[in-house]
């Protein structure tokens, strides 16, 4: 399954990796190669890490806790203390390492090195600096009836009401326009 990334932050896209929490629940992190593949598709590491179940426990703990604590500031309320405790914890790791790869055939090529911590140190810094700046004021929950993405709206009137217009959007004003054409039976 392919991952998507459209929450406007890091730390979301990751809490997206589990769709329709409410129903029909889809976790696309299922086994440690998804996680691995994941940090390669959010563009933090060129190479997937090494990753085991232990790896993956830790970064859906890590992944839920940013979830809550989302959900809790759309409503105005602070992260629970464990959640912020497991935030930080991981924030302190060091992230991934930039540095600049030759090519063998034109410019250098940037290249991110680092193992599963160091992508999940980065996952947690994007959460430290949303759920902790301005940008927490910009929070919000898709629209479409089953989808559970949070997002951040950066609209200019801040009027967006689904995570993505090609997915949730789009099925939205269809069945809206489906709506409006539907012929009364009698």
């Amino acid at each position: 399954m392919s991952f998507t990334f459209v929450s406007g932050a890091l730390a979301l896209d990751f809490a997206g990796t589990v769709k329709h929490r409410r129903l029909d629940r889809v976790d696309l992190l299922v086994a440690p190669a998804d996680l691995a593949r994941w940090t390669v598709e959010a563009g933090l590491l060129t190479t997937a890490p090494p990753a085991d179940d232990a790896g993956l426990a830790r970064a859906v703990e890590l992944r839920e806790a940013i979830y809550r604590s989302a959900t809790a500031a759309l409503h105005g309320a602070p992260p629970a203390p464990g959640d912020r405790d497991l935030i930080n914890e991981s924030a302190a790791d060091a992230p991934p390492v930039p540095r600049l790869a030759p090519t063998s055939d034109g410019p250098d090529t940037a290249e991110r090195a680092g193992d599963l911590a160091s992508a999940l140190a980065a996952v947690a810094r994007s959460a430290v600096d949303l759920l902790g700046g301005p940008s927490a004021a910009a929070l919000k929950e898709c629209e479409a009836p089953t989808c559970t993405r949070v997002y951040l709206d950066t609209s200019r009137r801040r009027s967006r009401r689904w995570c993505d217009m090609r997915e949730c959007g789009n099925r939205a004003k269809a069945a809206a326009f489906r709506a409006r054409h539907r012929t009364p039976t009698h």
